[in-house]
């Protein structure tokens, strides 16, 4: 029975049993910290500078540009080159930015320009080692504990979100932007002792010196030839693009809770407790082989809990609602990323994943547009309920047209996944 009730909660195989997990878990935790802490500071900053939301804005820009460019090229890189070598590369780049944005504080910048190019610096650098980082713990772990190590990051990223914005008021507060920006540059330093205490990752095939090789061809079209892989995606791009509801929040909450800003901070974390919440009860889905069937559930649930928050009246309810579609979304981000890394040969595993990291930036950010643009034509209610119960019928559509992804099943040991040449019904019989 004990036994029993251990499963259903955060399954700690991973970092009990790896310690280059462990180093890698502690590392990336640190970095998402800081992170969060600096970008709380970038944006009070560039609100004291320019006093103006296009100013603010600007930050979109200088951040999603960078990543969806650089994010291409890193996957060639990660399956150019050793991985651990190109994560170690980019986070050095990652801490010059974070020391330079707090020299250019500590000078007393005043032009919002340097400010944005660091910003874009850092960003392009994280951009650039995300898809090799992406592949480390399927190189790291057992077939089987693979999902439960992407649910440990996830937590921590979850648990940086809540506590990263709450520190960094406080130290702005307390010391101004150079203590909080110095704050990123010691997290990320951890970040640099952790990958750099990780072993060699080469892609397979490469020589054994560690070379430089030419990419194994097909690596972007590999995606479309499995449809576990694009099933997976288009799944996961149906809920964002169709049901992303963060640009609605301001609106939401003028309309039915007097815009009170403390009511504003609470819908963001509603969704942070959802995901931690599930994070913490993960083992009841990471021990699940059936990866492909709970993501399409998870994302249909996502819909379905944000098409209620349009509707909802009373506060308690708007926020229950929002804790369920965070749930849902961490349990979807889970089984996804332990899916598309499990079904791609080691080879293509650089470029697929940087597929899905511009995937995962360029969806929600796509979505928040199409939601205020619809609101901005009917209302509020109107664009969340719309978008909700649009994102279930496209998953359900997703669902009802490919039968290997509802009947993926994820390995149970160690294992390398099919080469290209195998179907993804072969595979899933062989994993079965």
């Amino acid at each position: 029975m004990r036994g029993r009730v251990r499963v259903r909660f955060l399954d700690t195989r991973p970092l009990r049993g790896s310690r280059s997990f462990r180093d890698l878990w502690i590392g990336t935790s640190a970095s998402q910290l800081g992170g969060q802490m600096a970008n709380v500071a970038v944006l009070a900053q560039v609100w004291d500078l320019t006093g103006s939301p296009v100013g603010t804005g600007a930050i979109g820009l200088a951040t999603g540009l960078p990543m969806v460019l650089f994010g291409l090229l890193g996957g060639t890189l990660a399956d150019t080159f050793d991985r651990r070598t190109v994560v170690r590369a980019t986070t050095a780049g990652q801490l010059l930015a974070a020391a330079g944005l707090c020299a250019q504080a500590l000078a007393d910048n005043r032009d919002v320009l340097v400010l944005l190019a660091l910003v874009a610096v850092g960003t392009s650098c994280s951009a650039l080692g995300a898809p090799a980082r992406r592949t480390f713990p399927v190189r790291l772990l057992p077939g089987d504990q693979v999902a439960a190590g992407l649910a440990l990051t996830n937590v921590s990223f979850q648990a940086a979100m809540l506590t990263g914005p709450a520190m960094a008021g406080l130290i702005i507060a307390r010391w101004d932007f150079p203590a909080a920006y110095a704050a990123q540059a010691v997290a990320t330093a951890i970040s640099m002792l952790a990958v750099i205490r990780l072993p060699a990752m080469r892609p397979e095939g490469a020589d054994a010196a560690g070379g430089r090789r030419r990419p194994k061809r097909g690596g972007w079209r590999i995606v479309l030839r499995r449809p576990t892989l694009w099933g997976s995606m288009a799944t996961d791009l149906s809920a964002t693009l169709l049901a992303m509801p963060v640009a609605l929040f301001p609106l939401v909450n003028e309309i039915r809770f007097e815009g009170d800003p403390q009511t504003l901070g609470l819908f963001l974390s509603a969704v942070a407790v959802g995901g931690i919440t599930a994070g913490l009860l993960s083992g009841t889905v990471t021990r699940r082989r059936r990866g492909g069937l709970v993501q399409l559930c998870a994302a249909g649930v996502w819909g379905l809990a944000l098409a209620c928050f349009g509707l909802a009246g009373p506060l308690w309810l708007a926020l229950g609602c929002l804790a369920v579609a965070g749930a849902a979304d961490t349990v979807s981000v889970v089984t996804r990323g332990a899916l598309v890394q499990w079904e791609t040969p080691d080879a293509y595993r650089g470029r697929v994943s940087s597929v899905e990291h511009v995937s995962g930036v360029a969806g929600p950010e796509l979505g928040n547009f199409r939601g205020g643009l619809v609101a901005s034509a009917t209302s509020a209610s109107f664009s969340l309920v719309l978008g909700g119960l649009s994102a279930v019928l496209a998953v359900a559509a997703v669902a009802a047209t490919n039968a290997p992804l509802r009947a993926y099943r994820t390995p149970s040991a160690a294992a390398k996944p099919a080469a290209p040449g195998v179907t993804d019904a072969a595979a899933a019989g062989q994993a079965g």
